[in-house]
C-alpha cells in the first residue's frame, strides 16, 4: 500500500466517482481505477459499492478511509515540517472553528500567516459544537481548533482571550436607546436561536436560565450571520459573539448587563509543528474583546 493509493481512495469517496476523482487529482481516469483495484486486491476487501448515485464506501471501506485520512494528513505534516525553514513553509494546515467564535480574528491571523508563508495551504471548516471538534481531533485530522473553553477543555489548549456576547435587536426596538441592555428587559421577547446541539444555543440557554428567563423560540438557524439578519428584520432578538456581527448591522447591536462572555481557546495537536505554532502566535496578537465598538448612534 502507498500514500498515493490512500489519496486516490479518499478522492473517490469525496467525489463519488472515479472520473471526478481523476479530475480532482489531475491524473488520468485509468490510473485512479488501477490504483483502487490494486488496493482492494492487496486488502482483500471491496472498498466501494456502485449505486445509482455513484460510488459509495462500504462498511469496511469507511473504516479504512478513516485511517487513510489520518495517514495522509500525518504525511503532509511530516513533509511540511521537514521542509520548513526560516523563510519557507509548505504543506497543508487544517483548522477547525467552533461556529461563531473568532469570526473576525481568524481571517486576520490567517492573512498574516499566508503573507509570511505564501506556499502554505490552509484548509478551514466550521463545526457547530465542541463534540464535533473533539471527534475530529481524536481522528488526528486537525492541526488547530478554535473553540470556546468548556469544563473539560482538551489538552494542549491555549487561552486567547474572551468573546463578549451581544444582543441583536430589530430596527426600532425600544432597547436600542440603551447603552447596554439588561437581560431582564428582554423577558417575553421571541428569540432567534441556533441548532439544539450547538455551543451558541447552549450559551443562550445558560444565560437566560441564570437570569430566570425562559426563551420563546421564533426560529432556529445554523449560521450566526443568518441569526443577525433575521433579528434585524424583527423576527426576534438573538445573542451572538461580538466578532460574529456582519458589517452593516452594528447599529442594531448592544452589549448586555450583566456582561456575557466566553473564554476562547486554541487547541493544537500534540507535538505541534511550525505552521500551527505560527498561527497560534498570530491569534494571540488579535483583539478578542470588541463589544466596546458597538454604541448607540447619536
Amino acid at each position: 500500500m502507498s500514500l498515493r493509493q490512500f489519496e486516490y481512495a479518499l478522492a473517490v469517496a469525496e467525489e463519488g466517482s472515479v472520473t471526478a476523482a481523476a479530475e480532482l487529482l489531475h491524473v488520468a481516469q485509468p490510473s485512479v481505477s488501477q490504483q483502487i483495484r490494486g488496493l482492494e486486491r492487496e486488502l482483500g476487501v471491496k472498498l466501494f459499492a456502485r449505486t445509482p448515485t455513484g460510488l459509495v464506501p462500504t462498511v469496511v471501506g469507511r473504516a479504512f478511509l478513516r485511517e487513510a485520512e489520518v495517514a495522509v494528513k500525518a504525511s503532509r505534516r511530516a513533509r511540511a515540517t521537514a521542509r520548513a525553514g526560516a523563510d519557507e513553509l509548505v504543506g497543508e494546515l487544517v483548522v477547525a472553528v467552533q461556529m461563531g467564535f473568532g469570526t473576525r480574528q481568524l481571517p486576520g491571523a490567517l492573512n498574516a500567516l499566508r503573507r509570511r508563508f505564501p506556499r502554505l495551504e490552509v484548509t478551514v471548516f466550521e463545526a457547530p459544537s465542541s463534540a464535533e471538534l473533539e471527534q475530529l481531533g481524536r481522528r488526528g485530522v486537525l492541526d488547530l481548533a478554535l473553540m470556546a473553553a468548556c469544563e473539560q477543555s482538551p489538552a494542549y489548549a491555549h487561552h486567547l482571550g474572551d468573546e463578549e456576547f451581544v444582543v441583536v435587536l430589530g430596527a426600532g426596538h425600544r432597547q436600542l436607546a440603551a447603552d447596554r441592555v439588561e437581560l431582564r428587559e428582554l423577558e417575553g421577547e421571541p428569540w432567534v436561536r441556533f441548532d439544539r446541539d450547538s455551543a451558541l444555543d447552549g450559551v443562550l440557554l445558560n444565560v437566560l436560565r441564570d437570569n430566570g428567563l425562559t426563551p420563546t423560540t421564533a426560529a432556529r438557524v445554523s449560521q450566526t450571520a443568518t441569526a443577525v439578519r433575521w433579528a434585524a428584520h424583527g423576527l426576534g432578538v438573538t445573542l451572538v459573539p461580538a466578532s460574529a456581527v456582519p458589517h452593516g448591522h452594528e447599529h442594531l447591536v448592544r452589549p448586555l448587563f450583566p456582561v456575557v462572555s466566553q473564554p476562547v481557546i486554541a487547541v493544537v495537536r500534540q507535538s505541534a509543528g511550525p505552521a500551527e505554532t505560527a498561527l497560534l502566535g498570530l491569534l494571540r496578537q488579535e483583539t478578542w474583546s470588541e463589544s466596546a465598538s458597538f454604541s448607540p448612534v447619536s
